[in-house]
């Protein structure tokens, strides 16, 4: 049991840096047409093709779930979950509380949450693919959480 709860966890950080390598080389790199309606609203949708990435990290998460149903990776119930978890911290965070897709966590005010919004700002800054910066979801430069 606490193999799976470590794998858990482990899965659930590492998604981080893959949220992070990915959005910085491949949102910011050759998929940026997918990416772009997310820094410059192009469209009147609630739904941008930006959504499609989460729809691929889905997708992995339940190929996961499957090879453990299938009794091909035993750990294979713990890396999807960990994937899934950070999948909806990410749609909690990101879409909910910092883009306000849904109007929540409106009046959250401490300073973790102050800095993750300013990061977040100075990411929205660029409108192109070049010269980003805070290309993470929860670890930002510390600069950020000094200053808010």
């Amino acid at each position: 049991m606490g193999l799976y709860i470590l794998v858990f966890i482990l899965t659930f950080f590492i998604m981080e840096f893959m949220a992070w390598f990915t959005h910085k080389y491949v949102m910011h790199g050759f998929l940026w047409h997918l990416h772009a309606d997310h820094h410059k609203k192009d469209h009147d949708s609630w739904f941008e093709r930006n959504d499609t990435f989460f729809v691929f990290y889905a997708v992995i998460s339940i190929i996961f779930f499957l090879l453990w149903r299938y009794e091909i990776l035993e750990i294979g119930l713990a890396i999807g979950l960990g994937i899934f978890a950070y999948g909806l911290t990410y749609f909690l965070v990101h879409d909910i509380f910092i883009h306000q897709r849904f109007k929540l966590f409106r009046n959250a005010n401490h300073k973790y949450a102050r800095a993750l919004r300013r990061a977040h700002k100075m990411h929205h800054k660029h409108l192109g693919k070049d010269k980003g910066e805070c290309f993470g979801m929860l670890l930002f430069p510390f600069k950020h959480y000094k200053n808010a």
